[in-house]
């Protein structure tokens, strides 16, 4: 029992940090309808720009992540400026080579800034506490605390204020939400930035815990791939019940099977979805 609590709590955690990453490539494809396959080059640039601040300028850890966040969303708006947008009325495999581009690009500037090799921050946040006899470490609540701090400030975001409702308006009909007066342009590029800013909010969660790597996005990608296709391409809630339904399978697959079963686990999620039920479970329908 004592086992199943502590690889509970940790999944929940890795589960906070997928809903995070996956809500942000949720948006992009909603508002452009493309795979953005950089999202895991921002997440691992988010965690070395966290680590930047947090190591070498020296600020709190808290002010760290809101730093990088408002740097990575930056990035992100001028990813969609310099990248995507030119190729707005091209196929969308242009998008997918365009994106590899930025992925490589990235990753390539992080090794030139910090190296090749593994980096580790420290996690300011120390103890444990214990929770039904399973010894829970203090990080791990943060992280499930914080997402869903940063989860229910997102959904009063996307349904209560102006510039949120202009994203979900995209999302459902572009063509009639243009001739209302909203900007496409102008919320793909918020749409970036808001994805990229969750992406490093998740990333500087979970860097006290994982080792930093120029390649660390890498799997995270083909994670939030899998939670996006068991959700629905699209929505929101299923980005969310898919992030915690992935993390706790590949979490509990690694502790009672092993740890090769959990990393095959997103790929057993993709298939089975898309053989049984290839819309996703909170598919709806969405207006090009």
């Amino acid at each position: 029992m004592t086992l199943f609590i502590q690889q509970l709590f940790d999944g929940l955690a890795l589960g906070g940090v997928y809903c995070l990453a996956a809500i942000g490539l949720t948006l992009i494809f909603g508002v452009l309808r493309i795979p953005n396959l950089a999202h895991g080059a921002l997440y691992m640039l988010g965690a070395y720009v966290t680590y930047f601040f947090l190591v070498t300028v020296g600020v709190p850890y808290v002010a760290a992540i809101g730093l990088a966040a408002v740097v990575l969303a930056l990035i992100g708006v001028l990813l969609e400026r310099l990248v995507f947008h030119p190729l707005r009325n091209a196929p969308h495999t242009h998008h997918m080579i365009a994106a590899v581009g930025a992925m490589f690009f990235f990753q390539a500037v992080a090794q030139a800034l910090w190296g090749a090799d593994f980096r580790r921050m420290d996690s300011p946040i120390s103890g444990s506490v214990t929770i039904f006899g399973a010894q829970i470490s203090w990080q791990r609540i943060v992280i499930v605390g914080t997402a869903v701090i940063v989860l229910a400030l997102l959904t009063w975001f996307i349904k209560r204020s102006i510039h949120g409702q202009t994203i979900e308006a995209i999302e459902q009909d572009r063509t009639g939400s243009s001739l209302v007066g909203i900007s496409p342009s102008r919320v793909s590029m918020l749409t970036f930035g808001l994805a990229a800013a969750l992406a490093t909010v998740a990333a500087g969660l979970v860097a006290p815990i994982n080792l930093l790597s120029p390649t660390m996005g890498d799997a995270l990608s083909l994670k939030v791939f899998a939670i996006i296709i068991l959700g629905g391409l699209g929505s929101l809630p299923g980005a969310v019940v898919g992030g915690f339904a992935l993390a706790l399978a590949e979490v509990m697959t690694s502790t009672y099977v092993s740890a090769a079963a959990g990393e095959g686990i997103a790929f057993v999620v993709i298939v089975l979805v898309l053989a049984i039920r290839p819309t996703g479970l909170f598919a709806r329908a969405v207006q090009r």
